[in-house]
This record gives structure tokens, C-alpha cells and sequence, in this order.
């Protein structure tokens, strides 16, 4: 059902863009680390056909450690403009990150439970309750 795959890639995409908000905070004081964030999700365009993400791992850099799947890529990650850039080169405004970072996680709970009730209601319309 489209409705599912739609709520089902965008659960994904807020689990890839915690990931890069993660990498933001994680960076907020490396030299000329300029952050990524992903383009927002539109229902419109994942509405028409199946899934569009996929997954695998990548390290950014040699000496980076990656700790799981990087669906980044699959939804289009892009490098964030950033208005204020300190002595060092880095673009990262810790708050800024974690404000983004606590409005992603309640987005995710959003659509979480959306998903979870368009289920019960799909089983009690089957009679499986």
C-alpha cells in the first residue's frame, strides 16, 4: 500500500537525518567540519511507487568510524548553509544541532504512531484485532 511505504520511507529518512545531525553534534568542534542535513521529505513525491532508499555503509573520512547504515544518500543529504563559521573553518551551532535534533526525534514519534495506528485500524478492518 503506498500510504505504508510512504510512512515507512519517512520513519527511514528521520532515522538517516538523526544520524547526520549526530555527526554534526559529534563534529561541532573539528576545524573546517562543515555539517549536512537532508532535504525535506515530501509525501507527495514517495506517494506514486515503491521505496526509493537503500542502504550502506561509508566512512566520510579514513580515520571516521562508522557505526551503522548510512541512508543519507538515499534522501538526498546536502551540505548546510551556515551563517555563522568560527575561527577554525567549522559552521556548527551546537544548539542549533540539538534543537534539530530533539524536533527530528518528536517528527519520528509523530510518524511512528501514525504508522502503528493505520495498522490496528488495517487489522480490525481484516477482523484480525
Amino acid at each position: 500500500m503506498p500510504l505504508f511505504t510512504a510512512l515507512s520511507d519517512k520513519m527511514r529518512w528521520h532515522q538517516a537525518r538523526q544520524g547526520l545531525l549526530a555527526e554534526n553534534v559529534a563534529n561541532a568542534e573539528t576545524p573546517g567540519y562543515q555539517g549536512r542535513d537532508l532535504a525535506q521529505y515530501n509525501f507527495g513525491d514517495h506517494m506514486g511507487g515503491g521505496s526509493s532508499a537503500s542502504l550502506s555503509v561509508t566512512a566520510t573520512q579514513p580515520m571516521h568510524i562508522s557505526v551503522g547504515g548510512d541512508n543519507s544518500a538515499a534522501f538526498g543529504a546536502q551540505r548546510m548553509n551556515s551563517f555563522e563559521v568560527t575561527p577554525e573553518g567549522n559552521a556548527i551551532s551546537l544548539e542549533d544541532e540539538m534543537m534539530k535534533v530533539t524536533t527530528n526525534m518528536s517528527d519520528y514519534q509523530a510518524v511512528t504512531s501514525v504508522y502503528q495506528s493505520s495498522m490496528k485500524i488495517l487489522r480490525t478492518a481484516l477482523g484480525r484485532s
